[in-house]
Parts: C-alpha cells; sequence; structure tokens
C-alpha cells in the first residue's frame, strides 16, 4: 500500500538535482564524469563576504531571526533596488528567504489557487511547473524557439490568456537559455498583461549580475505595471553564495505580508548568520565582483566556440546566465550499438554513458528538442568535455 500523499506521488524530482546526484555515483564508483548538469558558480564566495559571516558569530548573531528577515538586511536591498535597479521598495516591501527557489514558492502559493492558470513562456526553470502544480494551478506553456532566441512574442502571451489566468512567470537572465529581455520587449509584455487586473507577473531576475548585455532591465519599472509585479532575486548566483541560501522578492506590501505569513508557518526566517553575509553582499559595489562575469563571458564564448564545429547543433547566443541550450533534434533517430537515441533524455544517458560527460534533457525545462549544459567550471574541463561530446556524436548514425 502507497501511504504517501497524492501531493508527493505526482511531485517530479527536479532533473538537474537528479543528474547531479546520477554524475556524484558515478564519479564514486571511479568513472571519470565531468559533470555539467547544476547550475552554480565554480568560485568560493569572496572573503568580505565571509568575514562579515564569522564577524556575525562572533558577534553572538545566533537566535531566530525576524521571520522577513533582518532590518538591516532589508533596508540594504532596497538601497541596492534603488542603486542597481532604480525600483523603490520600502525595507516592509521585501521579504527574505532560504533562496530565491523559496521566495517563488511563497509567491506562487500566496497567490494561486486550485484551477487558477499561470502562463509559463518555455523553456523554463525546472521547478516552475512543479511549485505551480503544488499549488493546484494550471501551468499554461507558450513554444518558443532558438530562431527567435527562445523569447514569446506579445501575441502569443495575449492568446493564452483567459478568465483564470492568473499569473504570468519568467526569467531575465533565463536559466535555461540565457536569453535577456530588453526594456521594448518587457514593455511590450506589461502592455499585455496591463489591461487584465487580475493577472500578477513574477518575475526571476537571480542571474541579474552574471549578465554580457550592458545593462539589466526589470519589468517593475513601468509605473502601470509595478503594483501587479513581484520581482524575485537572491545572492547565489552573483555572489557565489548557492550554500549560503539567501534569496529575496521585492513586492506590494500586500504580497510581501502575505509571503511574510506563508513562510511562518514553513521555515521562518532564514539562516542568521547566512544574513549577515548577505548584508556585506548587497550593500558592496558590485564591481568588486565583476571578475566572475568576465569569467562566464570568456567561458561562453569558449563553449559556443567549440560548439560551432559539431554538426548538427544549433544554438541560440546566451546573454546572460552561465548555461548554453543547444538544439540537439537532429540526433533523434540515430543510434550506436545497442543505443538508440529517441530524444534528449536518451541523448543525455547516452552521453553520460559515451562520453562521460553529464548534462541535462531540455524536457524538463519545457522544450524536447534541448539539452542544457552549464559552463560554470574550469576551461580545461570545458574543453576536454566538449571534445568528448563531439566524438560521441559522431558515432551516433
Amino acid at each position: 500500500m502507497n501511504y504517501l500523499s497524492t501531493r508527493i506521488n505526482d511531485l517530479k524530482e527536479s532533473a538537474t538535482i537528479a543528474m547531479a546526484r546520477l554524475s556524484r555515483e558515478l564519479q564514486e564508483q571511479g568513472h571519470d564524469i565531468i559533470s555539467l548538469s547544476l547550475g552554480e558558480p565554480d568560485f568560493v564566495t569572496p572573503n568580505n563576504i565571509c568575514d562579515a559571516a564569522k564577524k556575525a558569530i562572533d558577534d553572538g548573531f545566533t537566535f531566530y531571526p525576524p521571520i522577513a528577515g533582518f532590518r538591516d538586511l532589508r533596508k540594504a536591498i532596497s538601497e541596492k533596488f534603488k542603486r542597481e535597479n532604480n525600483l523603490d521598495y520600502s525595507a516592509d516591501q521585501i521579504i527574505v528567504s532560504t533562496g530565491a527557489k523559496q521566495s517563488i514558492a511563497n509567491v506562487i502559493l500566496s497567490l494561486i489557487n486550485p484551477g487558477d492558470e499561470v502562463i509559463v513562456p518555455a523553456p523554463y526553470w525546472v521547478s516552475y511547473s512543479q511549485i505551480i502544480k503544488l499549488a493546484g494551478g494550471i501551468p499554461i506553456y507558450i513554444t518558443t524557439s532558438v530562431v527567435n532566441d527562445f523569447k514569446p512574442f506579445p501575441e502569443q502571451i495575449n492568446n493564452a490568456i483567459t478568465s483564470k489566468t492568473k499569473l504570468f512567470i519568467f526569467s531575465s537572465p533565463c536559466n535555461p537559455t540565457g536569453t535577456m529581455f530588453s526594456k521594448e520587449e518587457l514593455k511590450s509584455i506589461a502592455k499585455v498583461i496591463h489591461p487584465h487586473p487580475q493577472i500578477f507577473i513574477l518575475s526571476d531576475e537571480i542571474y541579474e549580475h552574471i549578465r554580457f548585455e550592458a545593462t539589466h532591465e526589470s519589468i517593475a519599472q513601468f509605473d502601470f505595471i509595478k503594483e501587479r509585479v513581484i520581482i524575485v532575486n537572491g545572492v547565489s548566483k552573483g555572489y557565489a553564495m548557492t550554500g549560503w541560501r539567501i534569496g529575496y522578492i521585492g513586492a506590494s506590501l500586500e504580497i510581501a505580508k502575505a509571503c511574510d505569513k506563508m513562510q511562518g508557518q514553513f521555515t521562518s526566517g532564514a539562516c542568521s548568520i547566512a544574513q549577515k553575509a548577505a548584508l556585506e553582499a548587497v550593500s558592496s559595489e558590485w564591481d568588486q565582483y565583476d571578475f566572475m562575469r568576465e569569467s562566464f563571458l570568456r567561458r561562453r564564448d569558449l563553449v559556443l566556440g567549440l560548439m560551432k564545429d559539431i554538426p548538427g547543433i544549433k544554438y541560440n547566443i546566451p546573454k546572460g546566465a552561465f548555461y548554453v541550450f543547444p538544439d540537439v533534434s537532429s540526433y533523434f533517430g540515430k543510434g550506436n550499438g545497442d543505443d538508440k537515441i529517441n530524444n534528449a533524455s536518451d541523448l543525455c544517458m547516452y552521453l553520460l554513458k559515451d562520453a562521460k560527460v553529464s548534462i541535462v534533457t531540455g524536457e524538463a525545462f519545457g522544450d524536447a528538442n534541448c539539452v542544457r549544459l552549464s559552463y560554470a567550471t574550469t576551461d580545461e574541463l570545458l574543453i576536454e568535455s566538449m571534445k568528448r561530446i563531439k566524438a560521441s556524436l559522431a558515432k551516433l548514425v
């Protein structure tokens, strides 16, 4: 008898976490696996941020923090929004959580009722769809193409809207595609949503600082839609702080209070020491961490240069984040001995077995023609992994 709830039985495991776990298991068995599956900077957290955490321990910040986060951190995030994004959010409009993933869950669980529809342009980050379903919502996917830089057309969004639509969710820079939206593109989306007062926008901006364009644009900059925009951000990616687990939202006071209430019944406040580290991160000038962005840009160009020599692969030019999301459908229907490639999942397992390189199927991100690989690793490993992938794909006939 299955005693587990329907909720947990229906919930899918994160494909990125599953592939990373499989890679670790194979490495522990002695296999020479290069993992390009997890979205994690390979840099150690900068010293000034670590020093702030050590000081917090010495200063006795070892008690329960406020559910919404320490006020000095929320004030610093408010100042960050003004300084870097020209957005006005008071400290009371900011909720700090244990990572951007919890921030997203807080928002969706606070807004979505069973049967509500959420418009999700595909490709999308793997957890969006599962969190929506966990809340009883219905994801409505919009198909995009590598040819159009994986961007939805405004008319596609408009055609997806129904009387049940409650939320539009997207990321920029995007995981998994690296796509970034311009100010005009965001304004076009906002104009489509604006006539429907029941629809909110969740803008996932966690990769804001890992961008290769001059400016990051936020859809919250438009006054006519701002009150219905919820910004999700955090310190994991831009400051190499994935293990510290600090994310946050900026939203209307009503939504911020709702997320505070929701979080109070799940985790309460985020780790006190991690919050003090995050305070140092968001208070400091971004350009002191710019060496990481420059490294990611160099690695992107390295990977794209090597990928150019692999037949049958189509890709966009990522403008941010640290992923490439190539279309590999030209290899579907091919095989190598007993290995038959029917889809992207088959291709990922084949490359894990034959090339000893782990990447993630695009099916998990809403595009069954693609795979995602992360270039958040050393140049040497990227060169070796692309060499192995090219050799393994050449065996498929």
